[in-house]
C-alpha cells in the first residue's frame, strides 16, 4: 500500500515578513507546491493522498481557496484523506464543512480516531481538531481492535524528546512514540511540527514549502510504502516551489553607504529565491545607510528582505570628549556619568551624536 504524506501547507499565509506583493507570490506559491504533490500522487500511482493538517489558515481563507482545494483533490483521482489540525480545525464555518468535495475526498470530522478502510486488511484511522486549541491525545485511552495493518494520520505534539520542548509551538493532542504500537497502529502519520521527523513508528513530513526563515532539514512529502508484513519504506520528495534563504554580511568598518552595497550585492550575486540579509559588524561613524537602500540589489532575486544584527558604530569617545563643542560636552557628560554601565554609554552617545549629525538612526539596534 502506498500514501503520500503532506501536512502543514497553510494555505493563506498572511507572510507579514514579507510586502503585499511578495506575500501574495508566496501564497500563490503554496498553493503551486500542493499542485506539485498532486502531481506526485499521480506519477506514483498511490493508494492514497493523505494530509495531518494545517492544510490552510482558517482565519484567511477565501472562496477563491476552497474552489482551488476541492478542484485540484477532484482531479487527483484516488482517495484524498483530510484530517484538520488547529489551524484548519473541523467546525460549520470551515472549508471542509462548507463544499461540496468531490466523491474520492474523505474528510475526518470527529475529535477520537474512526477508521477508513482502505482494502482489506488496511485501515487508516484518522481525526480532526474542533478547535483551534485544548484538544486532547488522540491516542488516549485508544485500541484499534481491529486485525490487519492499521495506521494513524493526524496532527499532533509527540512529546519525546527535544522537539517537544524547543520547538517554541504550543503542544496540540500531545502523544507519546510508545502510544503508536500501543494503541495498534503500526504507524502514525503526522502533522503540526515544520521540522521533519522520522521515528521509527511515526513521520513528521514537515511543511513543504518555506514559511519562514531559518527552516532547515529535507521537508517535503513523503511516500509511505507499506509492504503487507507492515515493513515500511519512506522516501521524502522535494516539492517547494521556492527557495528560501538566509545570508550574513559582515561589515568591516564602512565608511560609506556605498561600500555597504558593493558587499552586499557580492554576497546576493550567487543567490536565487528568497533572500534574507543579515547584516553586522562595524560602520564608520560617517555612514548614512538606510536598509530600504538595498533594495534594489535584490532585482534578480524572487525577493529580497534586510535586516539589522548587531552593527555598531565605531566612534573613539575619547578623542570626541576632548572637542569644545557641544558634541565634546555631550559626550564627556555621558562618559561621566555613575548612573550607566558602559554599555548603557555607548548606546547613549551612538544615538545622541547621530542625532546631532543628522543621521539614520536605523543602526542604533545595538
Amino acid at each position: 500500500m502506498k500514501l503520500l504524506l503532506f501536512s502543514d501547507l497553510h494555505l493563506d499565509t498572511p507572510f507579514t515578513w514579507a510586502g503585499p506583493e511578495l506575500a501574495r507570490a508566496r501564497r500563490q506559491g503554496l498553493r503551486d507546491t500542493l499542485a506539485r504533490i498532486c502531481a506526485l500522487a499521480i506519477e506514483h500511482d498511490v493508494d492514497a493522498l493523505v494530509c495531518g493538517g494545517d492544510l490552510y489558515e482558517h482565519e484567511r481563507f477565501s472562496p477563491d481557496t476552497g474552489d482551488f482545494l476541492r478542484t485540484t483533490f477532484a482531479a487527483a483521482g484516488r482517495p484524498v484523506l483530510l484530517a484538520p489540525g488547529n489551524h484548519d480545525w473541523f467546525g460549520p464555518v470551515s472549508l471542509y464543512a462548507q463544499l461540496e468535495w468531490s466523491p474520492n475526498v474523505h474528510i475526518f470530522t470527529t475529535d477520537r480516531l474512526e477508521p477508513y478502510e482502505m482494502a482489506d486488511g488496511f485501515t487508516v484511522w484518522g481525526a480532526a481538531h474542533r478547535a483551534p486549541a485544548n484538544t486532547d491525545g488522540f491516542l488516549d485511552r485508544f485500541t484499534t481492535g481491529r486485525s490487519g495493518l492499521n495506521v494513524g494520520l493526524f496532527h499532533g505534539s509527540e512529546r519525546g524528546g527535544l522537539m517537544f520542548q524547543e520547538s517554541g509551538k504550543a503542544p496540540h493532542a500531545p502523544f507519546s512514540a510508545e502510544q503508536v504500537t500501543a494503541a495498534g497502529l503500526a504507524h502514525a502519520m503526522l502533522g503540526h511540527y515544520h521540522a521533519p521527523k522520522d521515528g521509527e513508528h511515526h513521520t513528521y513530513p514537515g511543511n513543504p514549502d518555506p514559511l519562514s526563515f531559518g527552516e532547515s532539514g529535507v521537508r517535503g512529502a513523503v511516500l509511505l510504502d507499506f509492504a503487507d508484513s507492515g515493513a515500511l519504506t519512506r522516501t521524502r520528495l522535494s516539492v517547494a516551489s521556492t527557495v528560501v534563504q538566509d545570508v550574513a554580511v559582515n561589515l568591516a568598518g564602512p565608511t560609506n553607504a556605498q561600500e555597504v552595497r558593493d558587499q552586499v550585492s557580492a554576497a546576493l550575486a550567487p543567490l536565487t529565491g528568497i533572500v534574507r540579509v543579515t547584516l553586522s559588524g562595524e560602520v564608520g561613524p560617517g555612514l548614512d545607510l538606510q536598509l530600504g537602500d538595498l533594495k534594489d540589489l535584490g532585482l534578480h532575486l524572487a525577493g529580497l528582505v534586510t535586516r539589522l544584527g548587531a552593527v555598531h558604530v565605531s566612534y573613539d569617545f575619547d578623542v570626541l570628549a576632548a572637542e569644545k563643542t557641544v558634541r565634546g560636552l555631550f559626550v564627556s557628560d555621558v562618559l561621566a556619568s555613575a548612573e550607566l554601565d558602559d554599555e548603557g554609554k555607548r548606546r547613549v552617545l551612538v544615538t545622541g551624536l547621530r542625532a546631532l549629525e543628522g543621521r539614520s538612526q536605523e543602526l542604533e539596534v545595538h
